[in-house]
């Protein structure tokens, strides 16, 4: 199976990455599951947002961890489990980044798959 783009949104944040100013976040849960083997992974893709139609993503300030890893496939119960935590789990990815996701301002609907 494909990658899957569980959940994603782009949210107002404030990051400084290779001496260029971001001002937005995409946020992602990732699926990626092959012959019975499935893993989930939390992303944080911080880019400059110049303009209120500037969505174009840079992928210099990508950062990401693995949330969940093993056998199985796709489980709705489990996806939802996962994101009750993206929060928690970008915020992590954004300080370690030294940035910071502001979610009261997204800037998209969120969008699941």
């Amino acid at each position: 199976m494909p990658t899957i783009n569980v959940y994603q949104q782009y949210f107002l944040a404030d990051c400084t990455a290779n001496g260029v100013k971001r001002r937005a976040a995409n946020v992602l849960l990732i699926s990626d599951s092959e012959a019975g083997h499935i893993r989930y992974e939390v992303a944080v893709s911080f880019f400059p947002h110049t303009s209120d139609d500037d969505f174009a993503l840079s992928y210099d300030a990508y950062f990401s961890r693995v949330v969940y890893e093993g056998s199985g496939r796709r489980s709705k119960k489990r996806e939802e489990a996962l994101l009750a935590s993206l929060r928690e789990e970008a915020d992590v990815l954004a300080a370690q980044a030294e940035g910071t996701i502001d979610w009261e301002n997204p800037l998209i609907e969120a969008r699941r798959g």
